[in-house]
């Protein structure tokens, strides 16, 4: 059909992925068993929450998810943030608190929201030209303040959303900007190789999130890949609980070691790959793997982690030749291949290569 205008422009249909939660299963099971209801009760709501919305992207899959176009007036290479505020609840997005351009308010879950969305809009256009997560100026939207005491933060295939902890365990989520980076990649992800959410193809969909929620940190910091912590969900942990982070990129299977939590369970090479049915196949486990080999390469090659590491794994992550089912040797291959394409046979390419093989995967 066409108008006077010409041809109608053709809609893009909306990639659409799996429902990707920060915290993972394994860890809400442990503190759901407690005998302590004030760590059970929490964790089990923050379980069922996560199932139900689960379910519903299941059937946003089915059905289809609107595309969503920049609004009318919208510069390129802009920013479109508006957060939202749950009041507690679950009906989303909820109440406007504060949209692009307004000053902060008194509400500092709000704030953080607000700048966390930006410092991922900023990275993503600075470091790598990228407008909004989906290239064309995504609006970004993001919910606080949601449920009572939930225990997580997610991607929801279309906006973000943020829980406040339950104070005994987590804190709020907004606390760490790599959380925000973190989910945001997930939307990344979601419109380009939009990596299966199953086994090694789920653990680099995580992997990946965490890989650009350490750079979006290091980029707002201003930090070296010397000078970064590589911790993923620092200022997550309440004050009491033996734990640096949620998980280490340096040091996989040390970021915390608690009664309540237990312990980081994450390996750091093959040697210790976990084979389990849990957690879509242990995407949250597994995914030390991939997150230490890229520690080793930014490390390894110094400076800014985002200029030579990051821009390699960008390559891979938009470069139409990474499946949606890829393993780790699939993935690891494509970054090396990246690397020669982009810096040639020097040092980006041999740090590479030596962070795959010191982590046990082999390329092909």
């Amino acid at each position: 059909m066409t108008t006077h205008g010409g041809p109608e422009p053709v809609r893009k249909p909306v990639p659409k992925p799996a429902f990707c939660t920060f915290v993972p299963p394994h860890v809400l099971d442990r503190l759901a068993r407690s005998d302590d209801p004030a760590l059970s009760e929490p964790a089990r709501r923050s379980l069922q929450r996560d199932a139900m919305e689960r379910t519903r992207r299941r059937l946003t899959t089915v059905i289809g998810a609107p595309a969503v176009a920049p609004p009318a007036g919208k510069q390129a290479e802009q920013p479109h943030r508006t957060v939202y505020d749950a009041r507690h609840g679950t009906d989303l997005p909820g109440t406007k608190v504060r949209g692009e351009g307004q000053q902060p308010g008194k509400d500092a879950t709000v704030n953080r929201a607000y700048s966390g969305l930006g410092a991922t809009f900023e990275l993503y256009l600075k470091a790598y030209g990228r407008d909004s997560i989906d290239g064309s100026g995504l609006p970004l939207n993001a919910s606080v303040h949601y449920d009572e005491k939930y225990n997580n933060a997610f991607w929801n295939g279309e906006q973000m959303v943020f829980g406040d902890g339950d104070g005994e365990i987590f804190l709020d989520f907004t606390i760490p900007v790599d959380v925000i980076g973190h989910e945001l990649t997930h939307g990344v992800t979601q419109h380009t190789a939009n990596l299966a959410y199953f086994g090694q193809s789920g653990a680099l969909n995580e992997s990946v999130s965490d890989v650009f929620g350490s750079l979006i940190k290091q980029y707002t910091l201003g930090q070296t890949a010397a000078d970064a912590d590589w911790l993923i969900g620092a200022g997550l942990l309440a004050p009491h609980v033996q734990g640096v982070a949620l998980r280490s990129m340096k040091a996989p299977g040390t970021a915390y070691d608690d009664d309540r939590l237990g312990k980081d369970p994450q390996p750091a090479t093959m040697d210790d790959y976990v084979h389990t049915g849990s957690d879509n196949g242990g995407v949250h486990i597994n995914s030390g793997i991939p997150n230490h080999a890229f520690y080793l390469a930014a490390t390894a090659l110094g400076g800014h982690a985002w200029e030579k590491a990051g821009q390699v794994w960008y390559d891979v992550l938009t470069g139409g030749k990474l499946k949606e089912d890829a393993d780790f040797a699939a993935f690891a291959t494509l970054t090396v291949q990246a690397a020669r394409e982009r810096f040639g046979a020097g040092d980006a390419l041999q740090a590479v290569q030596k962070a795959w093989s010191q982590v046990g995967v082999r390329t092909l």
